[in-house]
């Protein structure tokens, strides 16, 4: 349980401070938290209540999104978010093509200069950058970045420290050069956050929310536990969960099944 660490997304119905208080009477030490669940309880009520409960906020979910008119100005805020909440890293999804863009490459060099601009900033504030590879089926919308690759080469001029990787099990399963990548990225010290979530088949017709808890799908989830420890990564591990069957159960019933879960198929 030292590396365990609830990612607001596995419990999205569950109040901020009965989430809070759920982590504390279950024991959990980490909270990764996601933005618009923040901002509608308020960044430093968040900030004061994580505290004052004695959980680390793991990371802060999400910046990105390269595409949108405001993306700088909103991801400048994210930083300066992530500071306040004392989350250490900052997941980037760095978002699909561009409207009418049929040009990936294209994309993929925008966001390369995008996190350029954005190093500056994290590194004055102590906040990580990860980028976040996610499944191809969501390169046109959400994110042209689809591979372990492709982010550790879009990282790779930046100082580690400031620049890293997300490694999610959810995105990266199906990848037969995903061992390869993660000591490669382990090598270079690049592996930011691990994150958690098994792929459930047949997906729902929303292919966002098929995410699973651990042990309901096919991915080999300690075998990636395994292999982010062999490269070095000794941090948290989050549990991300999207789906609708999970998010209508109450809170501490999921967080007690999500960690029962874990201790199974992932620790």
């Amino acid at each position: 349980m030292s590396r365990f660490s609830l990612n607001q997304a596995t419990t999205k119905r569950w109040p901020m401070p009965d989430t809070v208080k759920g982590c504390v009477a279950a024991g959990v030490p980490g909270i990764g938290l996601w933005r618009d669940q923040v901002a509608a309880y308020g960044v430093e009520r968040t900030a004061g209540l994580v505290r004052a409960a004695g959980l680390d906020v793991t990371t802060l979910c999400r910046g990105g999104f390269f595409t949108a008119d405001d993306w700088r100005d909103d991801n400048l805020r994210a930083i300066d978010e992530a500071v306040a909440l004392g989350a250490p890293v900052l997941v980037l999804v760095s978002g699909g093509l561009p409207e009418g863009s049929r040009d990936v490459d294209g994309a993929r060099r925008r966001i390369a200069d995008a996190i350029g601009e954005l190093v500056p900033h994290a590194r004055a504030a102590g906040v990580r950058l990860a980028i976040e590879p996610l499944h191809p089926m969501f390169a046109s919308d959400r994110c042209v970045i689809a591979t372990l690759g492709n982010a550790l080469d879009i990282a790779e001029p930046y100082p580690a420290q400031t620049v890293g990787v997300a490694v999610d099990t959810y995105h990266l399963w199906w990848d037969d050069q995903i061992w390869a990548q993660l000591a490669r990225a382990g090598a270079a010290g690049r592996i930011a956050c691990f994150q958690v979530a098994d792929w459930i088949t047949p997906l729902p017709a929303g292919v966002l929310l098929g995410r699973g808890l651990p042990g309901t799908g096919c991915v080999q989830l300690r075998r990636f536990r395994e292999a982010v420890d062999a490269a070095g990564y000794a941090g948290p591990i989050e549990v991300e969960v999207f789906h609708e069957d999970v998010w209508s159960r109450p809170g501490e019933e999921v967080l007690q099944e999500t960690i029962r879960r874990y201790l199974e198929h992932v620790a």
